[in-house]
Parts: C-alpha cells; structure tokens; sequence
C-alpha cells in the first residue's frame, strides 16, 4: 500500500507521516529538506536557483517513488513527485523566477519520468488556510522559512486547490487542519485517523 501526503509548506505533511508510521507500522519517507543542497539559496534567490531545485527535488522523488511502487512493504510518503510540477514549478514560471525554456524542459523532464510511474493508492490533501500555515512555519523554527512572503503561500493554495480539482490518476482525501489540528490536539489526532483508516478500508 502506497499513501501520498500532499500539501502547502506548513500544513502537517511531516507531521502526520510520523503519527500514520507510529499508528499502522507504515514505512515514512520524509522530504529532503535538511540535506538539500539548494534549498537556502533558493529562498534567498529564487529566479537563480529556482531551476536547480525543481530539478534536485524531481529526480530525488522520482527515485524514491520508483522504489516504493516496486517494493513490497507499506509506505507512507511525505509530499508526492506531482506537486513538484503541478504546483511549485508552475508557480515559479507564473511569477517570473523560472524563464521559458527551464520551464519547457522541465515539464519535459516530469511527463517522461511520470510515465513510468504508478501512481499513489490513496493521496492525502491537507488543506490549511495562510494562518496556520504561518503558526506552522513559525513553530517548526527553520530559518530559511521564516521569511517566506504571505502571497508566495496563497499563490501555492490557489494551485493545490485547482491540482486536487482536477487529480483523476487514484483516490483522494482532503482533511482541513483548520479545523482538524491533530498536530497539538489527541482527539483531532483521533478523528483524523478514523477518516484516514476509513479511506483506506474504502481502497482496500
């Protein structure tokens, strides 16, 4: 089994990848984020370095996805190989930090790698409006977020919005953490997990 956690910055994908591999035994993939060679650059100068890091986070998950899909354990995977191209590259060619022709190859580069890859058995949206997002950014402390532009995270949930609309390749589940904070409240937690292990008795 194959769960995808998708999501903006701040909305509880680490979090809830943790809590799904403490509660089913699943084996958690976490985001490279600490070992990222690109990412502090990038936040420091986006239409330099924006190419770069699409490209570092495509090939890392593409890597990892490959390797998931031909296994034979359960996996729960913390941010999926698509919002890579669906949401972040798209809104770094929309604002102008990627030019034209990084962006064509790189749509490029995405369609071939996703042609060989089976997708998620369940993808998981949270969906968090910008002030938890924020509260969330904040808590977890990592300086390289801390400056992160509020309309850089609206812009982001405009595209998961408009992403998940339209997501036709397996089965989905939105949780709001506005109202389900399962990060700091063990009852949400609960709830939450009721809704995830339903989804999952629905799939399987």
């Amino acid at each position: 089994m194959f769960i995808a956690i998708s999501g903006n910055i701040g909305s509880g994908k680490s979090s809830l990848t943790s809590l799904l591999h403490q509660k089913y035994g699943w084996t958690p993939h976490f985001e490279s984020v600490d070992d990222n060679p690109y990412l502090p650059d990038f936040y420091a100068d986006m239409q330099r370095w924006s190419f770069h890091l699409q490209v570092y986070f495509l090939s890392k998950r593409f890597i990892l996805h490959r390797e998931i899909t031909r296994g034979n354990v359960s996996v729960v995977q913390d941010r999926s190989i698509y919002e890579d191209a669906e949401i972040f590259a798209v809104n770094l060619h929309d604002i102008g930090m990627m030019d034209d022709r990084d962006y064509t190859n790189y749509k490029a580069l995405y369609a071939a790698m996703t042609s060989y890859l089976k997708p998620p058995d369940l993808l998981i949206y949270l969906r968090a409006d910008i002030p938890t997002l924020q509260r969330q950014i904040r808590l977890r402390g990592r300086d390289f977020e801390q400056g992160i532009d509020v309309s850089y995270l609206e812009r982001l949930n405009t595209l998961y919005e408009n992403w998940i609309a339209r997501y036709a390749a397996g089965r989905v589940l939105v949780i709001d953490t506005d109202e389900m904070d399962f990060v700091h409240d063990t009852q949400k937690q609960e709830e939450v997990l009721y809704l995830i292990d339903h989804a999952v008795r629905r799939k399987f």
